[in-house]
């Protein structure tokens, strides 16, 4: 309980401080925090080294090290967002967002067949559903429920006051999930992560890891399009990168084709994280039986 009060408290104040200096002090206060994490090199740290390391394998050690660096400014440039987000006025949320190909998610919802958005967890996806509630999407999504219990409710009702429509992940979803697509709604899912026992085994870097089996079980059974998103940082905000629907085949074995579906998704993640691999702030294991060790 000790605990739980005070990871509400820091996350409340740091919500409180944030959002009232000046957002030049408060993204420098951010950097800082992220230096201060590298120089300490927590378990956060070295598991964003570990993801990397599968990323970057001929790196040489001072280009991970920088590598590693500029992941965690990124992560750390998400909660500085995440706190002021909920101030941005409508001109501030699209001015600071450009978007490519985004006609593969406004197509199939004014079609009305509706469509899901796979995103790893890169730049800011909740600035990026932001931006597509500002241009008239309605964006339903999941999260997982945190502890304590106060803490995830703020946290709702943080997204919720950016325009989304956000579902407890621990309730059992998928039920809403394909009510929303048979609207003809957009559903974004964070999917680069699974290591429940329902989780499909992929290869991702060459490697084994795990991701989940919701996006490719949605469109199977809704024929709602799978579209893939990556949401990168650039210099003033960040770009987000529309891929192509892929391509669903209702009459193939079920588990086969989901499992093809997901393998799919994690080769496009891992072509866009390639491009821009410091917007990947990954610091949670996705990697299953790796044989990469520390190496700093």
């Amino acid at each position: 309980m000790i605990k739980d009060w005070l990871t509400y408290f820091i996350y409340s104040a740091l919500w409180r401080i944030v959002r009232t200096i000046p957002e030049k002090s408060a993204y420098s206060l951010f950097a800082w925090l992220a230096k201060y994490a590298y120089r300490r090199n927590g378990k956060r740290a070295q598991r964003l080294r570990r993801n990397y390391i599968h990323v970057r394998p001929s790196a040489s050690e001072l280009e991970l090290e920088e590598l590693v660096l500029s992941g965690l400014k990124s992560g750390m440039r998400y909660w500085c967002d995440t706190f002021r987000i909920s101030d941005w006025n409508k001109d501030k949320i699209l001015r600071g967002a450009r978007s490519i190909n985004d006609n593969y998610l406004f197509d199939p919802v004014a079609s009305r067949r509706g469509v899901i958005v796979a995103v790893p967890h890169a730049g800011n996806w909740d600035h990026a559903g932001a931006v597509f509630c500002a241009r008239g999407l309605k964006v339903i999504s999941v999260a997982e429920h945190l502890k304590p219990d106060r803490l995830f409710k703020r946290f709702l009702e943080h997204r919720e006051s950016i325009g989304m429509r956000i579902l407890d992940l621990d309730a059992g979803v998928m039920r809403e999930l394909r009510s929303f697509l048979e609207q003809g709604q957009l559903v974004a899912l964070v999917a680069d992560r699974d290591l429940s026992k329902s989780g499909i085994d992929v290869t991702f870097f060459g490697a084994r890891a795990r991701m989940p089996a919701g996006p490719a079980i949605l469109a199977l059974e809704t024929g709602a399009d799978l579209v893939t998103v990556y949401v990168s940082y650039t210099e003033d905000g960040i770009l987000i990168n529309c891929a192509p629907a892929i391509e669903v085949d209702k009459s193939a074995e079920r588990k086969g084709e989901i499992a093809r579906i997901t393998q799919v998704i994690a080769n496009r993640f891992e072509d866009a994280i390639r491009q821009n691999p410091s917007s990947w702030h990954m610091q949670q294991r996705i990697f299953i039986d790796s044989d990469f060790v520390e190496r700093r």
